[in-house]
């Protein structure tokens, strides 16, 4: 079948070989752009386009979806408006669809008088759709949909976009996973100053936008945490908070739990309490607050029979009587209202006792440690004991990467700059030397224009490499901190640089889409690699130094043979971007990191993937083996580092503690150390034995 796209055609499906639309004459297009092919429609935009099924020819039909923007009322307002939001959405898809729960921009183009955006198809239900079907959703999975949406919207935000009107409409379930996508940024805005000084015209979701959104036009993360709020209640309840709206205006917000059909685990309460809140200023500010009340940190196991006696590690906690015993009074309070109640209504009298005692438990979590670190173990048959040595802060933004020097005596970091700054504050596009034995700043270094992504330290410990957004490559000398030179021929930002074993050459990866090789003495370009179609954001060399690997947002992995610079193999079983990768000590292994949540393992010599490890909740972003080949670590967007026995492609431990996305992990040369860095701006050194 084949669509008419007249977007008032009331029966637009026609056979295929057709030349005109059977029901209203419009000229059928075969192929939009000669590409796309309109099989059917999935919903009508009100008089302004419709949104089409679609198969992507150029992709062996893959499905996408295609929305069309065809304004009856050409040189009107509402038409400029309608283009305007358009435009607005192609440009944020372009920016945010790396995200895996984003859909992917494939295309934005106008062709016969309308204008067409491609994006990638969501196989699923909107959660609209979900709620129909089945009534109502318990508790846990709204604590499951939050922690799935949240990290997303801590994507977004930090990327200084609000989406502006999230809706169980908006979120789709991918049938094949189960994830949670979000959809529909036609409506989403640049954070910046002047968007949030500026009274604009609203726009969202009547009973989901909050009152900021609506009356005044100003929306910020604290908006978009709202509307997540309002969507949960919708799916908790099955009450619609537009309907709510409509007959309460926002007074509604104030007596939510009267809508639930039983009450909520105080943690739950709490959170969907202060998502609801009609004032700004007592809501949550950021997705990561929402975060840090979701995961709360858990007791330990006992230290194993035969550990000496004393000071717990610093990765252990003692159990938690106080909590406990609040939680466990609310529990039987609000059994004993609910069986006997004591006048009035069950529910006032329940809430009543719960508020004393969740202030309680909410003056605990207040004058709790939300800094402290935890090891969550995963295989008790192993060995391996693992604690919290340090953790160092000094940067002023995110940690972008580090390095340890051979010796294990010095760890470089490179640090980001707030993005948002105008002009940017100098001193921030920096490098830091760190003592890894105290955490003590040993030197500052500064001479990249822009943010520095990357850096790495030659085999014998004397040299400093770093790559930056300014597309130059730094050498510095790693004991007096002076630059040695610049290497420039990049056109675009460096990502990726990998060292020989040799210490002869270097290798740097870059977003112009190539790979350059480089005579680390002279400083002289060698050659440029040309075969990757998007940004190359890893590099490794094997051990013997023969074998490059590179990887890329082209979702591919190409294996090189160094000295000749010639592509020897392509892997592409990556279902998304490729993050990080990693050659086994032994060279016979590497490892890969996706945005599809997913560590893969391939046989080196014959391409194959051996295994693929699973348990991420975010990105993996950063992969390293330890040095006797055993034991990986992975670091995620969703602020762990996960230990994995590479014999078993078992889970062996899970680290905790960083506060956001952590950005890059390395073992120390004995393999007794770990280095992680994050976006929370710190690092941490993890004590390994067993390894």
């Amino acid at each position: 079948m084949i669509c008419c796209l007249n977007p008032d055609c009331p029966n637009p499906l026609n056979p295929n070989g057709k030349k005109l639309c059977q029901t209203c004459s419009t000229p059928l297009v075969q192929l939009l752009r000669n590409r796309f092919r309109v099989i059917q429609v999935l919903s009508d935009e009100g008089g302004f386009g419709r949104t089409y099924l679609s198969e992507d020819t150029d992709k062996l039909n893959e499905r996408c979806v295609i929305k069309q923007l065809a304004p009856k009322f050409q040189g009107t307002w509402s038409q400029k408006k309608a283009m305007d939001l358009f435009a607005e959405e192609a440009k944020r898809l372009q920016e945010l669809g790396e995200h895996p729960q984003i859909p992917t921009l494939l295309a934005y183009f106008r062709q016969d008088n309308c204008l067409y955006l491609v994006q990638q198809f969501i196989n699923g239900e909107n959660l609209l759709k979900e709620l129909q079907q089945r009534k109502a959703y318990r508790p846990g999975e709204i604590q499951a949909i939050l922690l799935d949406l949240l990290p997303v919207l801590q994507f977004i935000h930090d990327r200084g976009v609000i989406h502006r009107d999230i809706k169980p409409e908006n979120i789709i379930r991918n049938r094949k996973d189960g994830r949670l996508s979000l959809i529909d940024f036609g409506s989403s805005k640049q954070l910046t100053a002047k968007v949030q000084k500026k009274i604009g015209t609203s726009i969202g979701s009547h009973g989901y936008s909050p009152l900021e959104q609506i009356r005044d036009g100003k929306a910020c993360p604290a908006s978009d945490l709202f509307a997540l709020g309002a969507t949960c209640f919708h799916l908790l309840t099955g009450t619609s908070p537009f309907q709510l709206w409509m007959e309460y205006g926002y007074g509604w917000v104030n007596n939510w739990r009267e809508y639930l059909r039983s009450p909520l685990n105080p943690e739950l309460d709490l959170i969907l309490d202060k998502l609801l809140q009609k004032d700004i200023q007592q809501r949550y500010q950021s997705a990561d607050e929402v975060i840090a009340q979701l995961t709360p940190k858990q007791p330990l196991a006992l230290p194993p029979a035969g550990q000496s006696s004393g000071k717990l590690p610093v990765t252990q906690t003692p159990l938690l009587p106080a909590k406990s015993a609040l939680l466990r009074n609310i529990v039987l309070v609000s059994a004993v209202l609910l069986l006997f109640g004591f006048g009035g209504s069950w529910y006032q009298q329940y809430r009543r006792v719960q508020t004393i005692l969740l202030s309680r438990l909410n003056q605990y979590h207040n004058n709790s440690d939300k800094s402290e670190a935890l090891v969550q173990p995963q295989n008790m048959t192993l060995n391996n004991t693992i604690a919290l040595a340090n953790t160092i802060q000094g940067h002023e933004k995110s940690v972008v990467s580090i390095a340890i020097s051979p010796d294990g005596t010095t760890i470089a970091s490179s640090g980001d700059r707030d993005p948002l700054e105008k002009p940017p504050q100098e001193g921030l596009r920096t490098i830091k030397l760190w003592n890894a034995a105290t955490g003590e700043e040993i030197r500052t270094l500064e001479g990249h224009s822009q943010k520095v992504n990357v850096v790495a330290i030659t085999p014998d410990g004397t040299t400093l490499v770093s790559g930056s957004d300014d597309k130059t490559i730094k050498l510095w000398n790693l004991a007096t901190a002076k630059e040695i030179r610049t290497l420039e021929g990049h056109s675009d930002s460096i990502q990726a640089l990998a060292i020989s074993p040799d210490g002869k050459t270097l290798v740097s990866g870059s977003d112009d889409n190539t790979i350059k090789v480089w005579n680390l003495a002279t400083g002289r370009l060698m050659r440029t690699l040309i075969g990757h179609t998007f940004w190359v954001r890893s590099v490794a060399i094997s051990p013997d130094g023969r074998t490059l690997a590179s990887g890329s947002f082209d979702k591919t992995i190409k294996i090189w043979d160094l000295a000749k610079g010639k592509a020897i193999r392509t892997f592409s079983g990556n279902a998304n971007t490729i993050t990080s990768i990693a050659f086994s000590p032994d060279g016979m292994i590497l490892a890969s990191a996706s945005r599809d949540r997913t560590i893969k393992l391939w046989n080196l010599a014959t391409g194959e993937e051996i295994r693929t490890l699973v348990g991420h909740a975010n990105t993996v972003t950063s992969i390293a083996f330890s040095p006797n080949g055993k034991t990986l670590a992975t670091a995620s967007r969703d602020r762990t580092i996960k230990l994995w026995n590479l014999s078993t492609g078992e889970e062996i431990r899970t680290l905790v503690g960083h506060a956001d996305t952590v950005t890059s992990v390395a073992f120390s040369s004995d393999g007794k150390t770990l280095v992680s860095g994050s976006e929370d701006n710190t690092i941490k050194i993890w004590r390994l034995s067993g390894q």
